[in-house]
């Protein structure tokens, strides 16, 4: 059993820090004191492997003398369970930014002190903590992307680690743009297959449509601009720890030339070593 107990400065990022790892399959645990911890990790032990990665987060909100929480960090290592800390930290404008931006209050303002010195009191208090951290991180200048990126490379597992997957999908614009994509490119300059008459009932995933589709200039030229840009693009957002793109491909109604591009790209990104859905969303209507 693996307990990560997540520790830090309030707006250093354990919020978003927790959802992340709930999201490679840590339980997570919000705001959970020292004292219950060692019943918690009893809990857990007992769960037969279900809450076998666990990730507690503690911060100023319990109230707690801090050296309860670094007692419970000792006892859980002596007891063999593998128990590490991680501790999230910003510098005190940054955090100050972020509580303004989000309208909510220090929980150390309570006692009347101004924000700038409750970021300075917590600093004090949580210095102990800190000391004990097997990790500590700085998120002043960390996009969101790039913390997630961290905690992968901290606390991932390989399958974790499982690299960008991309989503391909077509669509009719008279249907509206779909709201989940990244990337959307219209392709609506390319000569219609719905007006050739022993086309306009067959979709681009039909030969006949793709032979009509691809039979122009325009569209190789096209697709060799777009694979380009899609080649120079895909690596960066590994690279920036993206890990699901959607790549929408657009015509009028959805069911030729949109579905024929969408098709010939995800078996190029396919081809570029990527995980690749393809969904065509309108070809049935």
């Amino acid at each position: 059993m693996e307990i990560l107990i997540i520790s830090g400065l309030s707006g250093g990022g354990k919020s978003r820090a927790a959802s992340f790892l709930e999201d490679i399959g840590y339980y997570t645990v919000d705001n959970l004191p020292a004292e219950m911890m060692m019943k918690f990790a009893g809990f857990c032990a007992a769960s037969s492997g279900r809450y076998d990665r666990v990730a507690l987060v503690y911060d100023v909100r319990s109230g707690e003398p801090t050296d309860m929480l670094i007692d419970t960090l000792e006892q859980l290592k002596a007891s063999g369970v593998n128990c590490r800390m991680l501790f999230l930290e910003a510098d005190t404008p940054t955090i100050i930014n972020r509580y303004k931006e989000t309208r909510r209050m220090h929980p150390l303002q309570a006692k009347g002190l101004s924000i700038e010195e409750a970021v300075r009191r917590e600093r004090v208090l949580m210095q102990p903590v800190r000391d004990h951290a097997d990790f500590v991180l700085d998120t002043s200048s960390l996009s969101t992307a790039k913390l997630r990126s961290e905690l992968l490379n901290l606390f991932g597992t390989p399958s974790d680690r499982g690299g960008l997957n991309v989503s391909v999908l077509s669509f009719g614009f008279k249907h509206g743009i779909p709201i989940e994509a990244d990337l959307v490119f219209d392709v609506r300059f390319m000569p219609n297959p719905y007006y050739v008459a022993e086309l306009k009932n067959k979709t681009g995933l039909d030969q006949e449509v793709r032979d009509f589709v691809f039979s122009f200039q325009q569209t190789h030229e096209f697709m060799e601009q777009l694979e380009k840009m899609i080649g120079f693009l895909l690596p960066l957002y590994s690279e920036e720890g993206k890990t699901a793109l959607v790549i929408a491909i657009g015509c009028t109604g959805g069911h030729h030339r949109s579905v024929a591009v969408a098709h010939e790209l995800a078996a190029y990104i396919t081809r570029e070593g990527y995980q690749v859905t393809e969904n065509h969303r309108d070809i049935s209507r």
